[in-house]
């Protein structure tokens, strides 16, 4: 039995306990309130505004806050379907929500607790109950995060796992339904791994692996990019935002860490290092149905990179 890898330094995992600024997202139409918790908030989190719930909800899904201060009363959309509108959508859902208003009627209250907020603060307000109740959801925040990145880490390499791969295409092709923003996937498989399991044995093949995800992770900049164990010796890659020259540079930066890596390959050529074929396909997303054709088209063009000698990046002509 393999044993579960200790998340490292540049691990999913491990982001969600590092030390970085919580985000606040304060939603109202008074510049006087909005300037008024930016002053009580500024010193423990950085902080955000809208001045409407559409604004708002552009913002949630743009910048991903850590929480929602949110006004009920406002021009247009009330903070009620605002709130609904986040909790409706997979990928603004896990934002907490706070309603910050002058209705302090329990028929006000429960309907902000039924549309999905966690807590509800009355104004006038108290800086110090304000700062407590920010601080203390966020922490909770922190911690259901964490729960579920457990949930979808692999346990032997440390990076993200199957099932959080599907989720996350479907947030991302969502999104770039909505922007007309192109998406990419980038599908690799280690070349000849049943080789180097048969000569080095299960422990080194494992550890092959772990190596493998930590030096292709390590490639990635943006935060919306995501790596993936698909399953066995096979990793996925995706790519919010990118067309497919973009796929094609990230490809290859992941083929080259890995053979920078200097790992015996377990191949005749016994000089030769353990390298990855890669296969990569990019659409413009217009419907909701296509996702299973873009990783087909990405799986087919891995297929003819480890026809075409492995060890280098192929395009799917779709």
């Amino acid at each position: 039995m393999t044993q579960a890898a200790a998340p490292y330094s540049d691990s999913p995992a491990a982001s969600v306990l590092s030390s970085e600024r919580k985000r606040v997202l304060v939603v109202d139409d008074q510049v006087t309130n909005i300037q008024l918790l930016n002053h009580i908030l500024q010193p423990m989190v950085d902080v955000s505004m809208a001045r409407d719930g559409l604004q708002a909800i552009a913002l949630c899904a743009q910048v991903r806050p850590d929480l929602v201060l949110l006004d009920i009363i406002m021009p247009g959309i009330d903070g009620i379907e605002v709130c609904r509108r986040l909790k409706a959508d997979p990928a603004t859902r896990d934002i907490p929500v706070i309603f910050v208003t002058g209705r302090d009627t329990g028929e006000d209250e429960a309907e902000g607790l039924d549309a999905g907020a966690v807590d509800f603060i009355t104004k006038p307000f108290r800086a110090p109950a304000v700062l407590a109740r920010v601080r203390n959801h966020l922490l909770l925040k922190s911690q259901a995060d964490l729960l579920r990145q457990m949930v979808f880490i692999d346990g032997l390499t440390g990076v993200f796992n199957r099932r959080r791969f599907d989720e996350a295409l479907d947030v991302e092709w969502r999104r770039a339904r909505r922007s007309g923003e192109p998406l990419a996937l980038v599908m690799i498989d280690v070349d000849h791994f049943k080789l180097y399991n048969d000569a080095y044995g299960h422990q080194a093949g494992d550890d092959c692996l772990r190596q493998i995800a930590v030096a292709m992770r390590k490639c990635l900049r943006r935060p919306g990019d995501l790596l993936a164990r698909y399953g066995g010796e096979e990793f996925v890659c995706l790519l919010p935002t990118t067309e497919i020259e973009g796929a094609r540079k990230v490809a290859d930066a992941l083929g080259d860490a890995v053979e920078a890596l200097a790992l015996k390959a377990a191949t005749a050529a016994s000089h030769l290092r353990v390298t990855i074929s890669r296969g990569i396909a990019a659409t413009i997303v217009s419907d909701n149905d296509g996702c299973t054709a873009l990783q087909q088209a990405a799986d087919t063009a891995l297929y003819q990179a480890k026809h075409s000698g492995r060890n280098c990046t192929a395009a799917s002509d779709d």
